[in-house]
């Protein structure tokens, strides 16, 4: 990675909003399309969200090392591929796309901007899928 710090901050900013816009988007399109069958709603959105993050590390991977997460900025930090000093910009710029990615799918399916989740989600079970998908993703990126 080559490019200047300003640039790899605007990459993650800007392919952790798409990330979001396609996983909510689909997600959002998927339960409108599907009947109401949850299993079929699930796979047309896992598959959505599978596919977009394949196209986006393909496209900001040799910029930013397409991280798009923090706890993946955390890792390549830990094993020496990313400096401490540019970790604050990439989790600023994670977390900034991440609102921005959700309000972009919204907006575009006419969904209130804010809104509050109607299902809890917490417990050992939450907390160890969870791990399992980040760890997940840091296998792959």
């Amino acid at each position: 990675m080559n490019a200047s710090l300003n640039r790899r901050i605007v990459a993650e900013a800007t392919g952790t909003a798409m990330l979001l816009a396609a996983v909510v988007g689909s997600g959002i399109m998927a339960d409108q399309l599907s009947g109401g069958n949850q299993a079929i709603a699930l796979l047309a959105n896992t598959i959505a969200t599978g596919a977009a993050l394949v196209a986006l590390i393909l496209a900001f991977g040799s910029v930013s090392g397409a991280h798009f997460n923090p706890a993946v900025t955390l890792a390549d930090a830990s094993q020496g591929g990313l400096a401490w000093r540019d970790v604050p910009g990439y989790v600023i710029a994670q977390c900034t796309g991440a609102v921005l990615g959700v309000w972009i799918a919204h907006a575009m399916f006419e969904q209130r901007l804010f809104m509050l989740s109607q299902h809890a989600r917490s417990g050992p079970a939450q907390m160890f899928s969870e791990f399992v998908a980040t760890f997940g993703l840091v296998a792959v990126i």
